[in-house]
């Protein structure tokens, strides 16, 4: 579906008549200038991916330590690694070299499953190195509230959730598969409201929130208590109370209806035994039990949100969210970032490990048709020094504030040949962009034209990344 129908609103005319007065001299000035443009392309890889697992790591995250870490020691205290795979052309931080979850005979089950180090993977890893909020502005937002909003939305302000456009996307796909008497789950956010908003236009499609990690308060079916008698009365009372309405008057009983059918059909899903995955039962579904799943992505909630994501999945989920760690570390970073970054390092293995082991009902594996992509509000700053006087990081308007470096992983990214790559570069001593510069929002939209979902009208002026495939 192409986005040549899009349209650019008001907010926009003052950057296209910069664009057309003076675009040509100011490039010329200042060549890595990025100027927005109409979005009217998908990329080669649109429809490849039928599942997202989105991850934010919470807080503020300091990229240049982990994902861009070839830099000055001001940008990334810990160092980099020795250890990164062949073929791996972006910086790898020392901190991903942390497993201690494969350690001793603690480890050996998860060793055995094939967990392994970030680090023997990175060239399984794509990375963007200058993600910004708003490349057209003149300094970062480092604010927790504004970046959030960006973060989640797209914009400050944003009145709807990318999970949000995301079922708004697959709409069709939703509804063709009811026709064929499936039920498709939508999209999930695992506890962030904000993901899951939706303005008018797009409020029939806000995503589910779900607290905690798993279905356990749909262990009955309501309708099971009644008998079929009372079921029956209720159904042809519905009927005959549309038959009475007025035409125009019978959509929103309609939609009633169809809602409850809907609430129904999600009720047996959510029963299904597969999403007990607090549960260490050993039936393999799709080529691996919920035991191995908590083995791998371990037992707390962080570990269960991304194995209750494995296990929706299995019912046509198109896109699950989930908070990871917190990486807000004004005070004790240097003590405190290693030990998170070992949890992260985990989550990311032990997904990796698990997408590839998991068959997909549709042929293949996970891996093949799953996008696991990191992201955060904002980068972290100090300065000028390695740490801040609290031996922590801040976040203001500088560069290191401003990029988000970040990370994509999958079957679509090793079927590109991008695994190991770098779409970007930085100085090493300033952060300066020496490559591409993209907008979070067209992260936003390369992840719902992989998904095959329809953008059209969705940022106007941001496209889809096409260097993906390039």
């Amino acid at each position: 579906m192409s986005d040549s129908d899009d349209t650019k609103s008001a907010t926009f005319g003052r950057r296209r008549l910069l664009q057309g007065l003076g675009a040509g001299t100011a490039a010329l000035a200042f060549p890595h200038l990025w100027l927005p443009r109409e979005a009217r392309a998908q990329t080669a890889g649109y429809g490849t991916v039928r599942h997202l697992i989105y991850i934010r790591l919470s807080g503020g995250f300091r990229f240049t330590t982990a994902f861009n870490s070839d830099v000055d020691d001001e940008f990334n205290p810990f160092g980099s690694s020795s250890k990164r795979a062949s073929g791996t052309e972006w910086g790898v931080g020392k901190l991903l070299e942390r497993a201690a979850w494969l350690d001793g005979e603690e480890g050996k089950p998860r060793r055995d499953l094939g967990m392994k180090p970030v680090t023997d993977f990175t060239n399984e890893i794509c990375v963007l190195p200058c993600v910004d909020h708003e490349p057209f502005s003149a300094r970062a937002d480092g604010g927790h509230g504004t970046g959030l909003e960006r973060f989640l939305t797209g914009y400050v302000g944003g009145a709807t959730g990318f999970l949000t456009y995301v079922n708004y996307g697959v709409r069709e796909r939703v509804k063709e598969a009811a026709a064929r008497g499936i039920t498709l789950l939508p999209a999930f956010s695992l506890g962030e409201a904000g993901m899951a908003t939706g303005s008018p236009e797009y409020a029939t499609y806000r995503a589910p929130v779900l607290e905690g990690s798993g279905f356990q308060g749909f262990s009955a079916d309501p309708d099971s208590t009644l008998p079929e008698w009372a079921r029956t009365v209720a159904t042809k009372m519905d009927a005959r109370f549309k038959d009475r309405l007025h035409t125009a008057l019978r959509g929103s009983v309609e939609t009633y209806q169809q809602t409850r059918k809907a609430t129904s059909d999600y009720g047996k899903i959510f029963r299904d035994p597969m999403l007990r995955v607090s549960t260490d039962s050993n039936d393999v579904v799709d080529g691996i039990s919920n035991k191995e799943l908590r083995t791998l992505l371990g037992t707390d909630t962080t570990g269960q949100r991304a194995a209750l994501a494995l296990r929706l999945f299995h019912f046509g989920c198109p896109a699950v969210f989930l908070n990871q760690g917190g990486y807000d570390f004004h005070s004790r970073e240097d003590a405190e970032l290693p030990g998170e970054m070992e949890a992260a390092n985990r989550l990311v293995s032990g997904l990796r490990t698990a997408l590839q082991r998991m068959q997909h009902p549709e042929g293949g594996s996970y891996w093949d048709k799953t996008l696991v992509v990191l992201g955060s509000e904002f980068g972290r700053t100090t300065g000028g020094s390695r740490f801040n006087s609290a031996n922590g990081s801040d976040h203001g308007p500088d560069l290191a504030t401003r990029w988000m470096s970040m990370p994509f992983m999958g079957g679509v990214i090793s079927a590109a040949g991008k695994g190991g790559k770098s779409l970007g570069s930085v100085n090493a001593s300033n952060l300066k962009a020496t490559g591409k510069v993209y907008s979070y929002r067209s992260v936003l939209k390369t992840m719902l034209d992989l998904l095959g979902a329809d953008h059209q009208g969705i940022f106007p002026a941001d496209a889809p990344i096409q260097d993906f495939f390039a």
